[in-house]
């Protein structure tokens, strides 16, 4: 018998009882290595591909819509600004004899940078503003999402009110809750 470097004699893996069998190794194919990798990378680039489309390339028709119209009125579409405010913590109407505790976080996207300064300057009237609309709410009344949402809108709606009369109203478009804690 020739001796061949595929074939091992499994008597000298496996017991006496089953000692002369031979098994053949299976040869190492560098080809079908090569084979199997090509086919990952093609997966993995087809997978990035349909990613990128998927979350870069499709824009809601919303938005493109919008950027249509801001290239109409021959301006580029502009990232938002987003003014963070300071930590609020205030106390809720008392609700069955119970008394709870605000804590929010409150960041304001503003469509005019120009307003960032005009935030800045009055930014104690926003925080006496936020103040009293804060604590006039009830624990029950902001819990829920629709409650959130409210609160959202009657933010906007207090600090994009003039600051004196006649001046220009602030260009508040939403209010971003950061951090929301009742208790």
């Amino acid at each position: 018998m020739a001796t061949d470097p595929d074939v091992v004699r499994r008597s000298t893996l496996l017991d006496d009882d089953e000692a002369g069998e031979t098994v053949v190794a299976p040869k190492k194919s560098k080809k079908k290595l090569i084979v199997i990798s090509l086919i990952v990378l093609l997966l993995l680039g087809a997978g990035g591909g349909a990613g990128w489309y998927f979350f870069m390339g499709k824009k809601s028709p919303a938005s493109q819509d919008e950027a249509a119209e801001q290239v109409v009125e021959g301006k580029e579409a502009e990232p938002p600004v987003f003014v963070k405010l300071d930590t609020f913590t205030v106390n809720l109407q008392p609700e069955e004899n119970e008394e709870r505790v605000l804590q929010i976080g409150i960041t304001l996207q503003i469509k005019e940078e120009d307003d960032l300064e005009r935030l800045k300057i009055y930014k104690p009237q926003v925080r006496s503003r936020l103040l009293l609309l804060l604590s006039s709410k009830k624990a029950s009344e902001i819990t829920t999402v629709k409650g959130k949402q409210q609160l959202a809108e009657e933010i906007v709606a207090a600090v994009s009110d003039p600051f004196y009369a006649g001046a220009k109203p602030l260009s508040a478009t939403n209010a971003l809750f950061t951090s929301f804690i009742v208790q």
